[in-house]
C-alpha cells in the first residue's frame, strides 16, 4: 500500500515537470495496468523529426533511470519490456539532451489476479471511455463491480463499462472488483478540456448592406411599375409649376421697373435747360 502511495506521488511530481510538444510518449498496449509477465512497448513519437530522445522512468526503487540501463531494451527512441514485473510500476517519460520532457505515463504492474484496463493517456471531453475488468485466469469476462474514488458506480455482467461523453467531473481514481478473484489496483483517468473555438465578431456593415439592398430592390420594383396617366400629368404639373410661376414673376418685375420715373426726370431736366436758355438771352 505504501508503494502505491509513493507511486501516485511520483506521478503527481511528473505532471509538475515542464513538458514540450516536440515529442509524445505512446504505449502499446495502451492500458495503465498490466499483469506480471506481460510485455509492453513505449515509443517517443517526434513531431519535427528530431532525434536524441531517451525514455526514462521513476519507480519506487530507483529514480530517473533510462531504458537499457538495468531495465528494458532500447531501439532508437523506443523501449521494450519483454516480461514485466511489479517493480516496473512507475512513471515513464521521454527526455532530450537539453532536458526537455514529453508527456508522462503512469504504469501499474500487478502480481494479482485482477486488473482494470483503462486509458493510459488523457481522454478529451465528449469522448467515450471504455473500462474492462479482467482476470488473469478464466473466466476472462466475469461480472464486475466498478468504483470511482472509492464510491460504487455500477455492476456490469460482462466486466465491461462504458462512460459516455465524459466531462471533467468524470476524472478520478477507478478500480474494479470481481467476486472470488479479488480487486484491481486503482488507476487515475485524466480528462482534458475540449478546446474552445472563438468565433469572429459579426461585421457591423452587414445590416446597412442588407438595408441598402432592400432599398435598391424597392426602388427597382417601383420604377418598373407603370404610372396612371392622370398621376403622370399631376406629377409634371407639380414639377413644372414652380418654374413657370418664378419665370412670370421675374418678367413682371422687369416690366414694372421704375423707367417712368426716369423718363419724368428726363423731361423735367429738359424743361430746366430751356428755361435757363430763355433767361440767358
Amino acid at each position: 500500500m505504501e508503494e502505491l502511495s509513493l507511486l501516485w506521488i511520483l506521478s503527481a511530481m511528473s505532471l509538475l515537470c515542464c513538458s514540450t510538444n516536440q515529442v509524445h510518449l505512446t504505449m502499446s498496449p495502451s492500458f495503465s495496468q498490466l499483469f506480471e509477465d506481460d510485455s509492453l512497448s513505449l515509443s517517443c513519437e517526434e513531431d519535427d523529426g528530431s532525434s536524441g530522445w531517451t525514455l526514462k522512468r521513476n519507480t519506487t526503487k530507483r529514480q530517473r533511470t533510462q531504458c537499457g540501463f538495468g531495465w528494458g531494451r532500447r531501439a532508437g527512441s523506443s523501449c521494450t519490456i519483454s516480461l514485466t514485473v511489479p517493480w516496473d510500476s512507475g512513471v515513464y517519460w521521454c527526455e532530450s539532451r537539453d532536458g526537455s520532457t514529453s508527456n508522462s505515463i503512469t504504469i501499474t504492474v500487478t502480481g494479482g489476479a485482477v486488473i482494470l484496463q483503462s486509458p493510459v493517456l488523457p481522454v478529451m471531453e465528449g469522448h467515450d471511455v471504455f473500462l474492462h475488468c479482467q482476470t488473469k485466469t478464466p473466466p476472462s469476462n466475469p461480472s464486475a463491480k466498478f468504483f470511482k474514488d472509492g464510491v460504487f458506480i455500477g455492476t456490469e455482467p460482462t466486466g465491461h463499462m462504458t462512460i459516455h461523453h465524459v466531462t471533467k467531473s468524470d476524472e478520478g481514481l477507478y478500480k474494479c472488483h470481481i467476486s472470488s478473484h479479488g480487486e484491481s489496483p486503482p488507476s487515475w483517468i485524466y480528462v482534458t478540456e475540449k478546446p474552445t473555438t472563438i468565433s469572429p465578431p459579426p461585421l457591423t456593415s452587414a445590416a446597412p448592406l442588407q438595408s441598402t439592398t432592400s432599398l435598391e430592390s424597392t426602388l427597382s420594383t417601383t420604377s418598373t411599375t407603370p404610372l396612371h396617366p392622370w398621376f403622370r400629368l399631376i406629377l409634371h404639373l407639380v414639377v413644372f409649376c414652380p418654374y413657370f410661376i418664378s419665370t412670370v414673376l421675374v418678367v413682371s418685375l422687369y416690366r414694372h421697373r421704375p423707367t417712368v420715373s426716369m423718363a419724368s426726370g428726363t423731361q423735367d431736366f429738359d424743361k430746366a435747360v430751356v428755361v435757363s436758355t430763355v433767361h440767358h438771352f
